[in-house]
Order: structure tokens, then sequence, then C-alpha cells
């Protein structure tokens, strides 16, 4: 029977009994903390002596990195950014064994991770936190074989690569399916993918045209451009993505869709993966639904505290319809599953019908859309409705027949949410009315709408305060008197937010509160402007206000607002 950690570390004699005692005492109050994490706090083991206890434990070498000097050919196997993330150095590479040193061994994870990433046998030796940091900027420094280029120079050169070229320089489709599962291919896709988690990417997209073939990360919002791969390996890269998510690699005339699920240093990520034929072959776009990036905290989405205070409110209602609209990519799904989280208690029952699902949350019974089979958002919604939920999430609200069933749930003692695609909070009655939903059960029903959009934030890192002009002071209907004493940031650009200026992204919102003022503006087919004033008049900012208002807090730039906000001015 395998030896607990602790009592190594008493046959060690690094702690007696009693130190011992202590320290499982001190680890079930640090709920989930390692017991040699919690010595090395306490001041009872060194760095030294926690590495000789794993690797006693373990059965694994212990290995001071500092003493060896690791060959380029070997620190190759490993970009910058997968060493970052794994702690790991690559130390020595035979018989198709890849050894690497982590201070984490009994992580047993990161092997199956790296195993499947680089396709070798792993095999792992223990070093100290320290000797893994040292080792980190003295072989991964910036700039140093830590880029898409290097690795495309490296692929030039590679002997596998070079035979699976015909006389014209190009690759036939048996050559392409062999070469998607080689290791140059497989290495360029790893760095390309874990690039994109590092910057907290929502997106990446492979893009053939005639003459290249183009891949772009969407990091807050906006498109960056990588260093293109040479144009004939579009299909071996494109195939190795489908065979990744599970689609068939010989169907090249139909779009497909999948889904690629990879553990990344311990964090599940979903890469959710859309094929699509193109003139010049198949665009592939890849959606990266990383959990540990997304905080479904109400906390945490850019609300001011006084809308804190009033969004929370409206959520704890007994039943009701609580619309999030905004344009696709606003954070409406972020917003509402932070709503949801936040009512996740074992005492109600939360059901979503979603398309598609996109983060499963504990507790939540979550239904995916299938139109094809006939499972639309309406037919999902009236079996939901006979699983006794009490908060239910309607992915969106496409059609009148889908907005009744909502309307009839909530009439019924259920709290719904959804979402709509409207320009700003009044005008989303005025699409309800359009969808045939009568004023006198949108009154009935309708509890509050959260219109919102997101703006980049200035990097912290290179702000700076800056003078606007009076064009820009112009395009949010402001003049300098209106602003004086008010300060103004931009980002100058710098390495940490790739020399754009922003670094992550905050929402703006728009609140409106159906009271009985609105109630009756409803009733008698108010206009808009009609509600939009009165929603003011009871405190109401609309989205360009927000967005003054991050403006005037340094968060974002003028430029950010009006270009949110300019359907809204």
């Amino acid at each position: 029977m395998a030896r607990s950690f602790g009592q190594v570390l008493v046959d060690l004699g690094y702690v007696d009994e009693e130190q011992l005692e202590l320290l499982r005492e001190e680890q079930s109050q640090r709920s989930g903390e390692l017991i040699g994490q919690i010595a090395i706090s306490m001041n009872m083991l060194t760095e030294d002596q926690l590495a000789q206890a794993l690797g006693e434990q373990l059965g694994l070498q212990v290995v001071a990195i500092s003493d060896l000097t690791v060959p380029k050919e070997v620190l190759s196997h490993f970009t910058e950014a997968m060493a970052h993330m794994y702690r790991s150095i690559p130390l020595a590479f035979r018989d198709d064994t890849l050894t690497i040193a982590t201070s984490e061994p009994q992580n047993l994870s990161v092997m199956d991770e790296l195993r499947n990433f680089l396709g070798y046998q792993i095999r792992v030796v223990v070093s100290t936190p320290k000797e893994i940091d040292t080792a980190l900027e003295r072989y991964y420094a910036t700039d140093q074989g830590d880029s898409v280029e290097s690795i495309l120079d490296d692929l030039k050169n590679d002997k596998e690569y070079q035979e699976a070229l015909d006389e014209n320089g190009e690759l036939d489709l048996a050559s392409a399916e062999a070469l998607s599962e080689s290791a140059p291919v497989r290495k360029l896709l790893n760095m390309v993918f874990l690039l994109g988690i590092k910057d907290h990417a929502s997106d990446i997209h492979f893009e053939p045209f005639e003459d290249e073939f183009k891949i772009r990360i969407k990091a807050d919002g906006t498109l960056y451009e990588m260093v293109p791969p040479p144009r004939h390996l579009a299909s071996a890269i494109t195939t190795r993505i489908k065979v990744l998510a599970n689609l068939d690699i010989a169907e090249k005339r139909l779009p497909q869709d999948g889904r690629i699920r990879l553990m990344v240093a311990g964090t599940p990520i979903d890469f959710r993966v859309s094929v699509l034929p193109t003139m010049f072959g198949e665009s592939v776009v890849c959606r990266i639904l990383d959990k540990s990036v997304i905080s479904l905290d109400l906390n945490n989405v850019g609300m001011s505290q006084e809308l804190m205070t009033q969004f929370r409110q409206v959520i704890e209602s007994p039943n009701g319809i609580i619309l999030v609209t905004g344009p696709t990519g606003s954070g409406k799904t972020t917003t509402l599953y932070s709503a949801l989280s936040e009512l996740n208690v074992i005492t109600e029952k939360l059901m979503t019908t979603e398309d598609p699902v996109e983060y499963d949350i504990d507790g939540i019974v979550q239904m995916p859309i299938d139109a094809e089979i006939g499972n639309t958002f309406a037919q999902c919604l009236r079996s939901i409705l006979r699983q006794d939920p009490d908060v239910i999430l309607v992915g969106e609200i496409r059609d009148r027949e889908t907005a009744q069933i909502a309307v009839q749930a909530s009439l019924t003692g259920h709290l719904v949410f959804s979402t709509l695609h409207t320009n700003d909070a009044p005008s989303t009655i005025t699409r309800l009315k359009d969808m045939g939903i009568p004023e006198f059960l949108i009154t009935a029903t309708l509890r509050a709408i959260l219109a919102q959009r997101l703006v980049r934030r200035v990097c912290t890192n290179c702000r700076a305060e800056v003078k606007p002009s009076e064009e820009q002071l112009a395009e949010l209907g402001l003049t300098p008197q209106d602003v004086a004493g008010k300060h103004f940031y931009q980002g100058a650009g710098c390495e940490r937010c790739n020399n754009t200026g922003y670094k992550g992204r905050t929402a703006i919102h728009e609140f409106l509160m159906v009271n009985e003022e609105m109630r009756d503006i409803i009733l008698r087919n108010g206009s808009v402007a009609e509600m939009r004033e009165s929603a003011q008049r009871h405190g109401m900012l609309t989205l360009r206000d927000a967005g003054l208002v991050k403006v005037f807090e340094g968060t974002t730039t003028i430029e950010e607002v009006v270009r949110e906000t300019v359907l809204d001015a």
C-alpha cells in the first residue's frame, strides 16, 4: 500500500508525528490545499525537501535543472506558451520519449495532456519551483524560439514535410492526411491553440484564400493576424482540426460542426468547431470556451453598485420575464449565466434551453437545441414546463411561438430569462409587440430589460492621460465646457496589450424597469421615445451615458463608446 505524503515526510525525518498532526489539522481548515505547500508556508519544510519527498513518494528522480544544459533541439519540443502554462521544462528526448521536469509531479493529468498535445511518451522527473522559474527565464525568455515564425522555419527543414510535397511544392490529399498527424502540424496547431488560450481569445479563424492561408485570433472583440503558414498546409491543418473534432475528413462539400475538448494545465477547455466549404478550401472557426476566463459572477459583469442592487432585486422576483438584449458577442450569455449562478441554490430547480449549451454549470439542467430534428426553442420550452422548474432560461426568443410560451410560463409562476437582438431597452418592447404579444400580456409579465454592449478596457500597463479633441467630444455631443475637470485616458500600446492600447473588456448597461408609469405607456401604445423619456426620468442611463461614465472613470475611451453606441446617440 502506497504511503501517504505526510508519512513520507515523517520517514525522511523532515517532520515528526506531532508536527504532522498539526499539518493535518491545518489542512482541514484550508479546503483542498496540499500538505506540502502548507508545510512550506509554516516554515516546516524547504522547497528542496518537498521535491525530495515527492520523488520518494512517487518513485521519481529528483533533478537540479541548473546543473544541466538542455540542447536547443530538445527545447524546441516545448513552446514558451506551453512551458509557462504547464510550468515544465523538457530535458531530454530519446526513443520517442520526452523527459520533462516539473515541481508538481502529483498532477497526473499533465502527462496525459502533454502526451495528447505532442504525440510522445512522457517521462517525469521532479524539480523545485525555484529551479523551474530559473529555467523558464533561462530557456524561454521572450522572442527565443516561441513564435509561429520559428515553428514555420523549422517546418521548412522538416524531412517528413519535404517528402510530402510534390515537384510543384503542393500536397496531394493523401499526403495532407498523413501530414495532419505529423509532429510539425501538431506543433503548429498546438502553438496556435495555446496562444489563443493565453491571450484569452474568443475565436481562432483559419481562412483559405487563393494565394494564402490566414490564421487570425479574436481577442477583446478584435481580430489579429498571425504569421500565415504556407498555403499548401491548409488542408493538413484543417484535417488535423477535423480529426480532433471527430468530423468526417472526407466530406469537404458540406458545412460541419463539432467540438474539441482539451485539458490545458488542469483546466477543461472546449473548442466549438465550425467548418465551412469556400471557393478555396474549408474555412474553420474555433470558438474557445474557457470557464477559467469567464467568471460567472454578477460582481464581475461591469455593473455599477446602484445598478447591481436594482438587478438583484429584479432577479429575486417569483415570476415574470427578464430580458437581456444586444448584438451577438455583447456578453448577454455571460450576464444571464451570472444571474443563474446567483439563483442556483438547492431549493430551486433551474433549467435552460440553449443553442448550443456553451458552459455546463453544476446544479442546472441544460437542454441543447437541435432544429434539424424539430427540437426548437418552442418545443424545448414546452417540455421544460412539464419538468416543474422554478427558473427557466430560454437562449433566445426568435419567433412568436417562443415568445407566447415564455409569456405563458411567466403567468403560471415561473421566472423566465431570455435574450433578444434589439438596439436598446425601450425598442425591445416594440419588438415583442411586433411578434404578436398583446400589450396587456407584456405589462403583466415583463419585469425588466437590460441592454448591454462590450467596450475594450484601456491597458493599465501603458495608460496615459490625454486631452480629447473638440471633434472627439462633438461625436458624443459634448463641448469642452461640459468636460472641464474630467480626465481622459488612452493606452500608448505595449507588449502586454499587443500594441493596441487595450486589454480586456467591460460592459456598459441600459436598465429599464417596468414600473406602473411604463405599464400605462405600453397599454396606450406609447412611442419608443416616450418610453425612453419615462425610463430616464426614473433613473435609467442610456448606453451612451453609461459609456460616458466609464470614460470619465478612465476605464475606456471615447472611440470605444462611440463605436459601440453609435445607433443610440
